[in-house]
């Protein structure tokens, strides 16, 4: 009756992967935390600077270009048990629940209340301590548990299985933010030491419970724990040198890129530009969630049956395409059902984009020297970094344009406010254009596996219909 038991395998039981698929909650309550609750916090209650609180937002990106390391490292990992991925699961969960478990304070102390103190930079330095600590648990977390995942899901199972655990990384998301806004409703600096660290404490919770028993022990002796070791730029060599593995990277960070840029401008142009309340514009977020669950829904449900993932990747961009359209017309035709279309079909595009990018990633050829771990590490490294740096690409450029058509450098025509959301919106759709070029020569056709026809059961695959 359950949905997810068709991404079930003999090696990686139901109980055994919903478990796993807890440390996605962890990382989607974590990602609230720094990006939704935090900035707002910072701002208006401590009274932080907001370049001082969009410096220490960015700090996690910084330590999203090592993912790739992390992802080899846990490949190559010798123990005397043999565990490979499990060790990194559990240092990057601590260092998740460190960061988040010494951030209330260091954020006290970076406000102007009567709790500062004296000593030179203390309260930015702390601050940044725990961001970076936090960013660096949620990236490695994540690494090493999608490649946990993607080393026990069978072949048949593994798109499934990727789209599972982008739903929970969506679930821990929605969830969080509805219990983190109550709690943090009457504010106050104690309630927001509570609420940060039981995050810390929920983390450690949800992480243990997730890697428990996950990987199977594996003895090696002392000479097989002494061998050489392969070296980082060896397996990189071997990751790229097929071709496939650089233009997917390629086409990760752009397309990225392409989705994310206006992750900061939709709800003020909802406001600004159409009108909107507040209230109504907060239904943004709903839409979107709900666009990108049915491309999850349909992803694996179009992958199930062999449909190749680089042929989805562009689906997801044609949505986007569109997308990206309907809001730029919302302006002119004052229309909010069709701005709340395009909302959606966003959250719908770049869905089928991360799953199509991502199930490319787990099933990239491991024979040689690199492993699902690099494979998987450089995917989430493109994808992180390309997300925070179109973030602030999108709000400079929007402030950018705002600010010169205010003063009439673009003409009468263009001084409308509409423009200078506008203008993002058609560099995304550049973007967009730009990164099917990169994609076409991946694009090849294969036919469906006949182990992956469907035998009737209700799965994941036909969630939701």
């Amino acid at each position: 009756m359950l949905p997810f038991t068709d991404a079930v395998s003999e090696d990686l039981p139901l109980k055994q992967l919903l478990r796993l698929s807890l440390f996605q909650v962890s990382v989607g309550m974590a990602a609230v935390m720094l990006l939704g609750t935090l900035n707002r916090v910072m701002i208006v209650e401590l009274n932080v600077p907001a370049m001082i609180v969009a410096v220490m937002i960015a700090l996690p990106v910084l330590s999203a270009p090592f993912r790739a390391l992390l992802g080899f490292r846990s490949d190559t990992y010798r123990s005397a048990i043999g565990w490979k991925r499990l060790p990194y699961l559990w240092f990057g969960s601590l260092y998740q629940f460190g960061g988040l478990a010494i951030m209330p304070m260091a954020l006290v102390l970076l406000g102007d209340g009567p709790q500062a103190i004296d000593v030179p930079y203390a309260g930015e330095i702390g601050a940044a301590v725990a961001f970076l600590m936090t960013g660096l648990g949620m990236h490695m977390t994540q690494t090493a548990g999608l490649a946990l995942a993607a080393d026990r899901a069978s072949e048949e199972t593994r798109p499934r299985v990727v789209a599972l655990l982008y739903v929970m990384f969506l679930i821990g998301m929605a969830v969080s933010a509805v219990i983190i806004g109550a709690l943090l409703r009457d504010f106050s600096e104690l309630r927001l030491v509570q609420v940060i660290q039981g995050t810390a404490v929920v983390t450690i919770v949800l992480n243990v419970i997730a890697l428990w028993k996950q990987e199977r022990m594996a003895p090696m002796s002392k000479e097989e724990r002494q061998a050489k070791r392969p070296k980082f730029k060896d397996a990189w060599a071997d990751f790229t040198s097929g071709g496939d593995a650089g233009r997917l990277l390629v086409v990760v960070f752009i397309g990225t890129m392409a989705f994310n840029m206006q992750d900061v401008l939709l709800e003020p142009y909802g406001g600004e530009i159409l009108g909107l309340s507040v209230s109504s514009t907060t239904l943004l977020t709903a839409a979107w969630a709900a666009g990108a669950l049915v491309g999850f829904g349909l992803a694996a449900r179009w992958l199930a049956r062999g449909l190749n993932p680089y042929r989805m990747c562009a689906r997801g961009l044609l949505f986007g395409l569109v997308a990206f359209t309907a809001v730029i017309f919302a302006a002119p035709f004052e229309s909010a059902q069709l701005f709340f279309a395009g909302a959606t079909l966003i959250g719908f595009g770049g869905g089928l984009f991360s799953v199509a990018t991502l199930t490319a990633a787990m099933t990239m050829p491991t024979d040689g020297l690199a492993g699902r771990g690099l494979a998987l590490g450089a995917w989430g490294a493109a994808q992180a970094t390309a997300a925070g740096l179109s973030i602030a690409l999108g709000g400079t450029i929007r402030d950018l344009v705002s600010s010169a058509g205010s003063t009439g450098a673009f003409g009468p025509v263009l001084a409308d406010p509409a423009t200078a959301y506008s203008v993002v919106y058609h560099i995304e759709i550049g973007l967009m254009f730009a990164t099917l070029i990169a994609l076409g020569p991946l694009v090849r056709f294969r036919g469906a596996p006949q182990h992956q026809q469907g035998d009737g059961r209700l799965g994941l695959a036909d969630f939701p219909t």
